[in-house]
C-alpha cells in the first residue's frame, strides 16, 4: 500500500523590514512585530529566536496534553542550551531543553512523556530541523 504524500496549507505571509545595522523588524503583515538583531546586541538574534521557537512551540504542546489530562500548568519555563558547528553555516548541532513545570495532580511521569511526545511528535519547529540536529530534554516537576 502507497502512503499518501502530506498535502500542504499554507501559513500567513511573514514581513521583514531593516531598520539599521544588523536589526530588523519581523512578523504578520498588520500584526505584532518582533525586533532581530544579527548581534543579539538590541534584540534576540535569529539564532535566539529558533532555539526560542523550539522551547515555546514544544511548551505549547505540553500545556495543550497537560490540560486533557486534567491537570492544568500553573507554571512552565524552559531553559535552551545549544551547539552550534563551528563552520559555516554554523546550524545548531545539538539542544537540551531544561523543562521546569508546575502542574499539580501530574507526576513526573505524564510530565516527561508529554514533553516527549511534543518533540518527537508535535512540535513543527523541532520537525523543521535537519535529522542530525539532536534535540534532547530533561523535566522538573515543581511542587
Amino acid at each position: 500500500m502507497d502512503k499518501q504524500p502530506s498535502r500542504t496549507i499554507p501559513h500567513a505571509p511573514i514581513e521583514m523590514s531593516w531598520v539599521g545595522g544588523l536589526a530588523f523588524e519581523a512578523g504578520r503583515p498588520q500584526g505584532p512585530m518582533v525586533r532581530v538583531d544579527g548581534d543579539g546586541k538590541c534584540a534576540p538574534s535569529p539564532f535566539d529566536l529558533l532555539l526560542s521557537a523550539i522551547a515555546t512551540c514544544a511548551s505549547v504542546d505540553v500545556v495543550t496534553i497537560l490540560e486533557k489530562q486534567r491537570t492544568p500548568v500553573q507554571a512552565l519555563g524552559v531553559r535552551v542550551e545549544a551547539t552550534r558547528l563551528d563552520s559555516l553555516p554554523r546550524r545548531l548541532s545539538s539542544a537540551t531543553l531544561h523543562f521546569r513545570i508546575r502542574a499539580p495532580g501530574t507526576t513526573l511521569e505524564k510530565a516527561t512523556r508529554a514533553v516527549e511526545l511534543s518533540v518527537t511528535k508535535y512540535c513543527s519547529v523541532r520537525s523543521a530541523l535537519i535529522a542530525e540536529a539532536s534535540v534532547t530534554w530533561q523535566v522538573e516537576l515543581l511542587s
